[in-house]
C-alpha cells in the first residue's frame, strides 16, 4: 500500500483528511477492579478495530459514535460528550483508494449488550484488556491510546 501511495502522493495529500467518529467501549470485570475494551474486526480487511464511522447528519460527534457502537457491536451504555483522543490511520476505500483519517474517540461505558444488531455476523467482537487490545489493533496512535486508557468517571456524560 506504501508504494502505491508513493506513485500517487496527491491521492493521499490532495484532498486533506477524512474525519471519523470512533467508540472507545469498555465496561469492569465483575470485580470491577479492572476494565475489560471491546474491539472488533473490520469488515473488509478483518484486521481489529474499534467501532467507528462517518459523521452523521443531525448527530453531534458522540452521538455518531455511539451509534456506530450500536450497529457494528451491539452496545449501548454512558456516552461522553468530550473525546479522549485521536488518531489517525488510512481507511482503504473501494477501488483500491486510501484517504487518511482523523478518529475522535468517544468513551462509552457499556451498560447493555445485544446478541442482535446491524452487522452482527459481518464482524467477531473479543472484550480484552487495555494491554492485549492494543496489541491486536494495527494504528500505533490507537496502541497508545488503549494502553494508557482510564475511564472518565466525571458525571458529566451524554
Amino acid at each position: 500500500m506504501l508504494q502505491q501511495l508513493a506513485q500517487t502522493p496527491d491521492a493521499l495529500f490532495g484532498k486533506g483528511f477524512g474525519q471519523q467518529y470512533g467508540a472507545l467501549c469498555f465496561r469492569y470485570k465483575e470485580d470491577r477492579s479492572e476494565i475489560e475494551i471491546l474491539v472488533v474486526t473490520s469488515r473488509g480487511t478483518r484486521r481489529w478495530v474499534i467501532p467507528k464511522g462517518w459523521p452523521m447528519k443531525g448527530k453531534k460527534p458522540y452521538e455518531a459514535a455511539a451509534v456506530e457502537a450500536w450497529e457494528e457491536a451491539g452496545v449501548r451504555g454512558r456516552v461522553k460528550k468530550d473525546p479522549v483522543g485521536r488518531y489517525t490511520y488510512l481507511k482503504e476505500l473501494s477501488e483500491g483508494n486510501v484517504t487518511p483519517c482523523i478518529v475522535e474517540l468517544f468513551q462509552i461505558e457499556v451498560t447493555e449488550i445485544s446478541p442482535n444488531f446491524k452487522e452482527r455476523g459481518q464482524r467477531v467482537l473479543d472484550w480484552l484488556s487495555p494491554g492485549e487490545a492494543a496489541r491486536r489493533v494495527r494504528e500505533i496512535e490507537l496502541k497508545s491510546l488503549l494502553i494508557s486508557f482510564k475511564p472518565d468517571l466525571r458525571k458529566r456524560q451524554g
